[in-house]
């Protein structure tokens, strides 16, 4: 039996509001799929095929610095001659023949920027206030695999609580219509996506946390979000690093 003294101390460390600092990092990236005609994923797809994905990515990066014929002039290619690219295959360039940048493409079907769920992390700290820059008391949860989260929180509850929100997404239908035909840019970043401040009255339960975790237009399962007791967590933004780019071509299949 629990002494007076151990009752005492127990009720103070109920007293709140308690403070945690709750933060998904990881690898992930900023994705643009962008609708594009079947003669730009033609053209795109051969010369990725032949020569890799480095020109079609210069072509991407640098066609808001340049009208269409003027693109010739770029020395960023390294396989192709830029004068020799079709004007059909211009997906960057409008009918005016001025370039956008890849982050305001033309005609963007869908864009997400969120950690990547197979290589994404959980950290969990008790600090000692709401402000962005509250000092440390405690680890919770220490850079905790999500995947191995979510199945921690179910085991441990005999299956009572699930640590995640399905089907989180901004667009209730992210997949292009059928036969569209895609390209895909990608710039892959790793550092933190999430951080935000949790205030409660009682102590941090684990099974209260749910991760928003929906499906990219590619298929890939993304964590875009925290819940905490039914609640929605503000973000308070991110800080990653770019670690190249990437590019894709495809056709939608269903």
């Amino acid at each position: 039996m629990a002494t007076q003294k151990e009752k005492e101390d127990l009720i103070e460390s109920f007293k709140g509001p308690f403070y945690y600092r709750i933060s998904i990092s990881g690898y992930g990236a900023e994705s643009s799929y962008m609708n594009i005609s079947k003669e730009a994923h033609d053209y795109w797809s051969a010369i990725k095929e032949d020569v890799g994905d480095s020109d079609v990515i210069q072509y991407v990066l640098n066609a808001e610095d340049y009208l269409w014929n003027d693109l010739a002039s770029c020395e960023e290619f390294e396989d192709i001659d830029p004068g020799d690219i079709p004007r059909a295959a211009m997906f960057m360039h409008d009918e005016n023949g001025v370039g956008c940048a890849w982050y305001e493409p033309l005609d963007e079907h869908d864009r997400n920027w969120a950690a990547s769920m197979d290589s994404a992390y959980l950290t969990v700290e008790k600090v000692d206030s709401k402000d962005w820059n509250a000092k440390w008391i405690e680890d919770v949860i220490e850079h905790e695999d999500v995947g191995d989260f979510i199945g921690r929180v179910e085991e441990e509850s005999d299956g009572e609580h699930e640590a995640y929100a399905l089907n989180f997404m901004t667009d209730s239908n992210p997949f292009p219509e059928k036969g569209q035909h895609i390209c895909l840019m990608q710039s892959a970043e790793k550092g933190r996506f999430i951080q935000t401040i949790l205030e409660t009255p009682l102590p941090f339960d684990q099974n209260l946390l749910k991760l928003q975790i929906g499906e990219a237009p590619n298929g890939e399962d993304l964590v875009f979000g925290l819940e905490y007791d039914g609640v929605e967590l503000d973000q308070d933004g991110g800080d990653t690093n770019g670690k190249g780019y990437y590019i894709y071509f495809y056709e939608q299949e269903f």
